[in-house]
């Protein structure tokens, strides 16, 4: 992968721009290094972004890649990260196209765009570059229990479900730490947050007998840039297909503390492989209690504050809500992003200051 240096993105949604399926292309936007010159997406295009995130993300949406290169388009970024990670087949031609154009295709996908002949022969020939993002690095260690650097601390968004805002929290926080003063890292360990952050791992493509070791391995590095380290999270605990990727976070990083994750109105995993199968989220306080149980059986971690995503609710509702989560789990409680995060990062730092829990 080449040295980062800032591109002008053209982030490729074709008809799936939407909070879910389309966290990849809003993440970036959001939260991104890189200049965002244009959404591509026919079936919504005319309009901006800022409708969906607000005025201070005046994106245009554009139906063709050439209208993107007139803006001034250098990169091609797949903004969607689906079940399993592959590339829509119909997608193929976009691409051929971006390359030929000399434009850099970036890609989050379990499907190694780099790998696929045609899109290589065509980058070959017209000197672009392809980045997977997922490709892990030849780094085959079992975690060894290495204790955290004295003075560090070591903080883990987990979540209820998967998609619900965990990567969203953990930079949320870690620009409150910064505006703090302090020395906050964001540990990137999805796509998304690589391509955010600029390094990282994408630790859900790892060897399993690995993911443990690539997590505390990713911890070490982040214990050089500074105290405050804050852990991307995947997965959920109990979600009945992305499970894994959360133990090996919780025992490869032994974080000294947690944040729960939850999105207001949730009430099922988003599962969709078998119609008719459902599985209930469970109520806050039995999460906490499961993640702390599950950390144990490594290192002691406590669940110290929940962050919830209040997308879906008015500010009236929201404010209600996260009365109600602190009631229940007699845990600090607010949407970091809604509100901002520097009333929730507050009591994180004086539980660490009250407890010494590093």
């Amino acid at each position: 992968m080449r040295p980062h240096s800032i591109r002008r993105l053209v982030i490729l949604t074709e008809g799936q721009f939407g909070v879910h399926h389309a966290k990849t292309a809003i993440g970036v936007i959001r939260y991104g290094r890189d200049d965002v010159v244009a959404l591509l997406d026919s079936t919504i295009a005319g309009r901006n972004v800022s409708e969906w995130l607000g005025d201070r993300y005046d994106v245009p949406v554009v139906a063709t890649l050439d209208e993107a290169i007139a803006l001034g388009a250098d990169a091609l970024l797949i903004g969607i990260a689906p079940t399993g990670g592959k590339l829509p087949e119909e997608w193929r031609a976009v691409i051929v196209h971006a390359l030929e154009a000399r434009l850099d295709v970036l890609s989050g996908l379990h499907t190694f765009l780099g790998d696929d002949p045609e899109f290589a022969s065509a980058a070959a020939l017209s000197g672009a570059e392809i980045v997977d993002y997922r490709r892990v690095p030849d780094r085959h260690q079992t975690a060894v229990g290495r204790p955290h650097r004295p003075g560090a601390k070591v903080i883990l968004t987990v979540g209820s479900d998967c998609a619900i805002g965990k990567m969203t929290v953990a930079l949320e926080l870690e620009r409150a730490a910064r505006e703090a003063g302090l020395s906050g890292v964001f540990v990137p360990t999805g796509q998304t947050g690589m391509m955010i952050a600029g390094w990282g791992i994408s630790v859900d493509r790892e060897i399993s007998d690995f993911l443990a070791g690539t997590c505390e391995w990713l911890v070490e590095q982040a214990e050089e840039m500074g105290d405050w380290i804050f852990v991307e999270g995947q997965g959920s605990i109990d979600h009945p297909a992305y499970s894994p990727v959360t133990f090996g976070l919780i025992h490869g990083t032994t974080p000294h503390a947690m944040v729960l994750v939850h999105k207001v109105g949730l009430e099922e995993h988003d599962w969709d492989h078998l119609p008719g199968i459902t599985h209930p989220i469970k109520p806050l306080p039995e999460l906490v209690a499961l993640h702390e149980t599950i950390a144990g059986m490594v290192a002691p971690s406590r669940v110290i504050a929940v962050a919830l995503n209040t997308s879906d609710v008015t500010d009236d509702d929201a404010r209600r809500v996260i009365r109600e989560t602190e009631a229940e789990t007699g845990l600090p409680t607010d949407d970091p992003v809604r509100f901002g995060p520097a009333r929730l990062f507050g009591a994180i730092r004086a539980a660490f200051e009250s407890e010494g829990t590093a």
